[in-house]
């Protein structure tokens, strides 16, 4: 698959076939998650790898909108690490740039792969770092989850002519 059918190919996936993911796949998607663009390179993020059902679940009874972590072979929380940013505030685009290199790798990988939002939400945050034992100057930004899709979604064109602006607005 070229990058642009993964781009515009590219859907949530939230219904997860049984299967464990082997190492060499999670290297690749966190090989491709370290591949992204960060602020005068920085680099500031760290990723906490989920395989433990038990922990899978408990993500899913904990916070509602990853309820599919419950059926997915994997999770990957995306966090920013405060101790390694040289522009202050970037972490947020730096970690968002990971995380959609890693959905694009995992689709490009024939995987399932679902973003669920953690930063700026003050009680997901605060729940990943109790539930997962995260550190103070590290911030949790996402929840990936990855696993055999169990569904396919139909393909969607989201091209908008009308909210491109040439020059001006």
């Amino acid at each position: 698959m070229d990058a642009m059918e993964a781009i515009l190919t590219r859907r949530s996936i939230r219904k997860f076939a049984e299967g464990k993911l082997p190492p060499e796949t999670v290297d690749r998607l966190l090989s491709a998650g370290m591949a992204a663009p960060s602020a005068r390179n920085a680099q500031p993020w760290q990723f906490v790898v989920i395989d433990d059902r038990p922990m899978l679940i408990e993500i899913a009874a904990r916070f509602p909108n990853a309820e599919a972590a419950r059926y997915a072979s994997l999770g990957i929380l995306v966090c920013g690490d405060l101790a390694l940013e040289l522009s202050k505030g970037y972490w947020v685009i730096d970690c968002a740039a990971a995380c959609q290199n890693m959905l694009l790798a995992a689709h490009a990988m024939s995987l399932g792969g679902l973003w669920t939002g953690v930063y700026p939400r003050d009680f997901r945050v605060e729940g990943m770092r109790e539930l997962l034992g995260i550190p103070e100057h590290v911030i949790p930004h996402s929840l990936l989850l990855f696993g055999p899709p169990a569904e396919l979604p139909t393909e969607v064109r989201r091209f908008h002519r009308d909210r491109i602006h040439w020059n001006r607005w």
